[in-house]
């Protein structure tokens, strides 16, 4: 038996009760400003298909155009690994799981565009495109032929659109509930936004949507899209994006980068406009910063550059597309935007690729914190939360199997979900 030690303290008990008294409202404002990660799906991309094009079998059009672009360009596994770089030991499991995948789910998040991709119309064929597309979004999730997100993306809070965009949100989400009612993946996109009052602006119309619904006040979120200077920089210096997720008042799901529009608001000529661009860095460090701890997504934006023409064409185009993604994954963007059927390939190969290559090394170092045996690497809590939230995204999206995961941690799904999603404050989280 070791030596009892005395245990003596200086500080009346009345001080601890005082200092929590004192930071009571700080307390509450953390939990709201800051709530930590909604431990929800998060899709590896957005597809956008005008208003007047998305049809019942778009989806799936998707998918097979995918697969004949693999048919003809890369015909085997060995091929694929080849254009792309992929190490020769994940050649055959990363092709055979992009095909599948583009089988089975070849878009994770459908926005059916009634801004910039289907332009300024008649009223009245606007309302009848977005009347079109309530229904086939509903028809869709009543026969399982649904992407897990689907919505539109309205035209902006800006004067000269302002009342179409209004209009057509009206419309759309008035025809889900005569359907039957918001699907459980809805997601809304409000673009062009320069301001936070445009923000609340919108919370606004969403309040009066559910009030006259009869739905859950904030039942209906939304992502914001980063295409302005101003709404990274505000003129009075501060970071306009953290102020325009405060004006969500909660509703904000994500942040989308916008390349092209945010290039050009900045200068960058249409040659360099692209989302490894330094321009593109900084806005996209910005809203990371901005909405890290709140339960906010971030995406990054596309490529313009398509797949098509002959072979060597779209291997430069692929290549160029995965090197892209592969880049914005290891900066922790774990989405993007995907703007032809040709994209997909490359979308899921280099997911599937990022995942793969480090599926041995996170579950061994997670399997090492969970068993305190150490190792060469001295993992924390939160490098634990890391771990598991990469393993969780990597089953989620297709790239990983739930039993290998476990195989190799020795953790159920539930158990890599308390890691990756702690009681706020908690140091000592253990696996059960």
């Amino acid at each position: 038996m070791g030596q009892q030690e005395k245990v003596a303290t200086s500080l009346a008990g009345t001080v601890s009760e005082e200092i929590s008294a004192s930071l009571t409202a700080v307390d509450a404002e953390l939990a709201r400003r800051y709530p930590g990660d909604p431990g929800t799906r998060q899709p590896v991309h957005t597809v956008y298909v005008p208003g007047d094009v998305f049809e019942p079998g778009t989806l799936r059009s998707w998918g097979d155009q995918a697969l004949a672009a693999l048919d003809e360009h890369a015909p085997d596994a060995a091929s694929f690994a080849a254009i792309l770089g992929i190490p020769e030991e994940l050649a055959g499991p990363v092709h055979d799981r992009v095909r599948a995948k583009l089988e089975r789910e070849p878009v994770e998040d459908l926005r059916i565009d009634f801004e910039d991709g289907y332009g300024p119309r008649p009223d009245a064929e606007e309302d009848k495109a977005a009347a079109r597309a309530a229904r086939l979004v509903s028809e869709a999730y009543a026969n399982g032929t649904a992407a897990p997100y689907m919505g539109i993306r309205m035209k902006c809070m800006e004067a000269g659109v302002r009342d179409r965009g209004i209009r057509t949100t009206d419309v759309f989400l008035t025809g889900l509930m005569e359907a039957g009612g918001l699907p459980g993946g809805l997601v809304l996109t409000l673009p062009k936004v320069t301001y936070p009052e445009q923000v609340t602006a919108f919370v606004q119309l969403l309040e009066a949507f559910e009030k006259a619904h009869g739905l859950d006040a904030g039942r209906i979120g939304f992502e914001i899209q980063i295409e302005t200077s101003q709404s990274i920089l505000a003129a009075d210096g501060t970071a306009a994006v953290a102020r325009m997720i405060d004006a969500a008042q909660g509703r904000a799901t994500g942040l989308h980068y916008g390349t092209f529009d945010y290039s050009a608001c900045v200068g960058v000529s249409a040659a360099y406009q692209a989302s490894d661009h330094p321009a593109a860095d900084h806005a996209k460090a910005v809203m990371q910063v901005a909405a890290a701890g709140t339960g906010v997504r971030v995406s990054d934006g596309s490529t313009n550059v398509l797949p098509v023409g002959p072979s060597a064409q779209v291997h430069e185009a692929w290549r160029l597309h995965y090197g892209l993604t592969r880049r914005a994954l290891a900066r922790a963007y774990y989405q993007g935007w995907d703007m032809h059927p040709g994209h997909l390939p490359t979308r899921y190969a280099a997911v599937y690729t990022f995942y793969r290559e480090g599926l041995e090394p996170a579950a061994a170092r997670l399997a090492a914190y969970v068993a305190k045996t150490g190792g060469d690497v001295m993992d924390e809590p939160a490098t634990a939360k890391a771990l598991s939230g990469y393993l969780l995204r990597g089953i989620d999206c297709g790239a990983l199997d739930t039993a290998e995961v476990a195989r190799l941690t020795g953790l159920t799904r539930a158990d890599l979900d308390a890691f990756a999603s702690p009681r706020r404050g908690d140091l000592t989280v253990t696996a059960p």
